[in-house]
């Protein structure tokens, strides 16, 4: 008998303007990388005419299973293939949110950058300096 594995850890994804909003939510297992990676992509689609920008929040985020990271690194590919110029991370000074981040995501990867801030005020004005903005609301 095949055991289905469920879900731990949640996302919430959104566009605007031309940066992907991800808000990620509690400790993750390999499923929730897969469920990720899925809507991700999906997601993303309307930015992939041009350059675009990542906006992650991670205080609520309680780290991954090391099965996920082999799935984050692909996601990870597949975006900088498709257009994503810059990744902005945010929160608090966490010495294990840094490690983990940077198993999956290189710092800098070709026209690619990712840069850590405190607050989303830092990391919107960072973004907008590399000519990615939120839409008007």
């Amino acid at each position: 008998m095949q055991q289905t594995q469920v879900q731990h850890g949640e996302f919430e994804l959104s566009v605007s303007g031309n940066i992907l909003i991800a808000h990620l939510i509690g400790g993750w297992n390999k499923e929730a990388a897969l469920a990720f990676d899925r809507e991700f992509r999906i997601a993303a689609e309307p930015l992939l005419a041009d350059d675009w920008g990542h906006l992650v929040f991670l205080d609520d985020w309680s780290l991954g299973v090391p099965e996920m990271i082999p799935i984050i690194e692909d996601l990870v590919q597949w975006c900088v293939i498709n257009g994503l110029k810059r990744a902005a991370h945010v929160y608090s000074p966490s010495m294990l949110k840094q490690m983990q981040a940077n198993d999956m995501v290189a710092e800098q990867l070709g026209d690619f950058q990712r840069c850590a801030f405190r607050d989303k005020e830092s990391a919107l004005a960072w973004l907008a300096q590399q000519q990615f903005t939120l839409g008007q609301s």
